[in-house]
């Protein structure tokens, strides 16, 4: 779980769209409007991949979406009679934030040319990884989606679709992937289902595979259905197929797809997003009710539990901190003085909070030093108490599962009570919701929440240092 500085959150994983079209299209645009509306998943780097059945293009670069295709740049990946098209944003997991690091990724095989896009981690990656170096394979990048390109393409002997499901046995984690060849677009899920994948379909016939529905009503498509762990579906020019590749599994979807990553327009595994963040407030209010004036949500991700700890408590809801919406991803800052400094441009305080016991509402804390600055943001703006209420369990494991997680030690609730947690932050009063809360929150598919209570229903790495993750040699 790479946190951002200045914000002292969760990174975003990553995102992943593809598109199978009957018939000619504009695929590269398509594409385009997907991984545009999939940005807050990953905005380190961003690539699409394209073929009209004979060519086959790919343009990528770091940069949000918008920054890495212009139209010029578009125009590079736009082939009269394409069909078939992928697309990958990136906050990267394994590998470093390198250029040959983005994707998809694409290699030249006995089943032609092959395009892939994933997100996830593969917890047995370094494993094989160093197996296939041992018998002679290169490798291009630092990152383990190539392990997953490369034994498909090392399955030589098996067709495609054979090929795919005998590494989807052999590899662990959680992920979802599309895969792309000249003719055939397919897409799969771990077999707990950790990471997100959906299917829609456009009204000309487009069969759409994407992270999020989001992604597929931006491209004018239905949502049709997730796609289910373990379960491998294509598409080709004889319509939509599925075949189970792994049974057994209980899914536990990635609980943080509900508290934070997921849009709030989205729905993931038939459970909508918004509503649970709701239901998350509410649950808060139920669990650790204050005496207090308003309630306040920390911009943007915090605002459904702070709309359902209103409706719950009776206290009223208020915008007290602004959030510049031009201060993205804008500059590095290097030191302590620069983040907090970063801090203030994205957010403010309002009038809302002078005089006021503001009860602050947000998704999760990880290493504390954002809370602290917006504890203090309030009471340099008037407010007489804050009461911190925070809409997940305290993190105190690290994730393997494509949400690269900062050291165990620099994860402050893995080192302090809620007690000291609250003394370091400066709040009147602090509360995370139970996991039972959660759970009840959420109400949808079991859960994965290893991150909370360190149980990894998706196995772990060998040597279980997040650490050692990287691929680098």
């Amino acid at each position: 779980m790479i946190f951002d500085p200045a914000t002292d959150k969760p990174q975003e994983e990553c995102g992943v769209f593809g598109i199978y079209s009957p018939q000619p299209a504009d695929i590269a645009w398509l594409t385009y409007l997907g991984l545009f509306s999939l940005q807050h998943r990953g905005q380190e780097a961003a690539g699409i991949c394209v073929s009209d059945g004979e060519s086959f293009l790919v343009e990528k670069d770091l940069g949000l979406v918008s920054q890495v295709f212009d139209e010029t740049r578009l125009d590079k990946v736009r082939l009269g009679g394409a069909r078939v098209g992928i697309g990958h944003v990136r906050y990267s997991t394994t590998g470093s934030n390198l250029r040959f690091n983005s994707q998809p990724l694409t290699v030249r095989t006995n089943k032609g040319i092959l395009g892939l896009a994933h997100n996830g981690n593969f917890v047995n990656a370094r494993e094989m990884r160093q197996e296939m170096l041992d018998d002679g394979v290169i490798f291009q990048t630092t990152n383990d989606s190539e392990v997953m390109l490369n034994r498909v393409a090392r399955l030589a002997r098996l067709d495609l679709i054979d090929a795919t499901a005998r590494a989807m046995r052999e590899l662990q984690g959680g992920y979802a992937v599309v895969l792309m060849s000249r003719t055939q677009l397919l897409g799969f899920r771990d077999p707990n289902g950790v990471r997100p994948l959906c299917i829609g379909q456009r009204d000309d016939g487009a069969w759409v595979f994407a992270s999020e529905p989001c992604a597929l009503f931006a491209v004018g498509a239905k949502f049709v259905r997730d796609v289910q762990g373990g379960e491998l579906v294509w598409a080709d020019r004889t319509g939509l197929h599925s075949l189970q590749v792994l049974e057994g599994h209980k899914p536990t979807p990635c609980a943080f797809e509900w508290i934070y990553f997921a849009r709030a327009d989205s729905q993931v595994d038939g459970t909508d997003v918004h509503e649970s963040r709701i239901r998350m407030g509410e649950q808060l209010a139920r669990e650790y009710p204050v005496e207090a004036d308003i309630v306040v949500p920390v911009p943007d991700s915090g605002i459904g539990a702070a709309i359902g700890y209103s409706r719950e408590s009776g206290i009223p809801f208020d915008y007290g901190l602004y959030k510049n919406p031009y201060a993205g991803r804008t500059f590095i800052a290097p030191t302590q003085e620069a983040r907090e400094l970063k801090v203030k441009l994205k957010l403010s305080p309002t009038s809302a909070v002078r005089g006021k016991r503001v009860v602050l509402v947000d998704d999760s804390i990880v290493r504390g030093t954002t809370s602290r600055q917006i504890v203090n943001l309030l009471r340099e703006a008037g407010a007489t108490e804050v009461h911190f209420r925070v809409s997940s369990p305290p993190i105190q494991h690290p994730c393997f599962y494509g949400i690269d997680t900062a050291a165990r030690k620099e994860l402050v609730a893995s080192t302090h009570s809620v007690e000291e947690i609250r003394s370091l932050i400066g709040a009147d009063t602090l509360s995370f919701i139970s996991e039972v809360g959660l759970r009840r929150a959420i109400a949808g598919p079991g859960l994965c929440i290893a991150c909370f209570n360190g149980e990894y229903p998706a196995g772990v790495p060998l040597e279980n240092d997040v650490n050692k993750l990287a691929l680098e040699v």
